[in-house]
């Protein structure tokens, strides 16, 4: 902490740059882990920073800390001084190198086939940028702790946070060839009643607007179920059974064929959640304008049209 000539007290500069590693990831041990320093180290500074300041700047939350409305106006000054300092770091060209790491979540399929290919630009073009991805299927959580960027189905409700409806994608029902000449290709709904499903776990599934097969195929019994989209792609393909599958995914393998595609269509949409402040991040943006471009090459292929 310094002190003015007038005897005002002034928040140090480094107090303020642990504030944005706290604020970013919601957890003191992240912040602690990016910034090279330790849990105590983290907790002290944050108190000389608020007593500087004269009030709280976090807010303890389940499963981590939010900032306060004083911790956001101290946060955008931090973000000031660390633009200052990174501005001074350049590549070979003269250009501004951005570095850091980004810790993203998101479906199995999206992490796979958008989210890496996406991380991967963003290297080529960075390369001292590294990306986390947590690969899951989930609602978008209320405390973003350790995470930068979530990516989940469905539109999601979320408090202090900033939320992007990045595209649609289908899900469409398919079989083995193998599969259909053993059991037949079923020509209309009724007749899925003679067939399996390849599926969600029904009871382990988190997010409501994917619990959609019961309300179009409620006659047909459970075959093999998981909580990994590459499950049900496999199963399928082994021919355990008709599969609700992401077209975007299915259609990369020849030996699956599209059933009832007129008649079974489920349409749904992937949405991107970042803290306001986290979006702001060089590095952050990066990697969020990659996906986008990736989700527009990507676009016939996840609405389930074939080029």
């Amino acid at each position: 902490m310094n002190v003015s000539p007038s005897g005002s007290r002034r928040p140090s500069a480094d107090d303020l740059l642990v504030l944005l590693a706290v604020g970013r990831s919601g957890r003191f041990v992240t912040a602690a882990e990016e910034l090279g320093i330790n849990h105590t180290t983290i907790s002290r500074r944050i108190t000389a920073l608020e007593q500087a300041l004269g009030g709280r700047v976090l807010a303890r939350v389940t499963g981590g800390w939010e900032l306060t409305d004083l911790g956001r106006e101290a946060l955008e000054a931090a973000e000031t001084v660390e633009s200052a300092v990174k501005s001074l770091a350049t590549d070979a060209n003269g250009t501004r190198a951005l570095e850091g790491v980004v810790r993203l979540s998101a479906t199995d399929g999206f992490s796979a086939y958008i989210a890496a290919p996406a991380a991967a630009q963003v290297r080529r073009a960075h390369p001292k940028i590294a990306v986390e991805i947590v690969a899951t299927t989930r609602r978008a959580s209320q405390q973003r702790s350790g995470l930068d960027i979530e990516v989940v189905v469905g539109e999601p409700q979320v408090h202090r946070a900033t939320a992007i409806r990045l595209a649609d994608y289908c899900l469409g029902l398919y079989g083995s060839r193998d599969y259909l000449r053993e059991h037949r290709t079923p020509t209309d709904v009724d007749d899925l009643a003679g067939h399996s499903l390849v599926y969600f776990i029904d009871s382990m599934l988190q997010v409501d607007v994917l619990d959609v097969a019961s309300s179009f195929v409620p006659t047909m019994r459970e075959s093999v179920t998981s909580t990994n989209v590459f499950v049900h792609v496999e199963a399928t393909r082994a021919s355990a059974g008709l599969g609700l599958l992401p077209c975007f995914m299915a259609d990369r393998h020849d030996d699956l064929v599209r059933v009832l595609g007129d008649e079974i269509s489920v349409r749904l949409a992937y949405w991107l959640v970042t803290r306001t402040e986290t979006l702001r991040r060089p590095e952050v943006a990066a990697v969020v304008d990659a996906i986008r471009v990736r989700m527009h090459e990507q676009r016939k292929a996840l609405l389930g049209l074939r080029s």
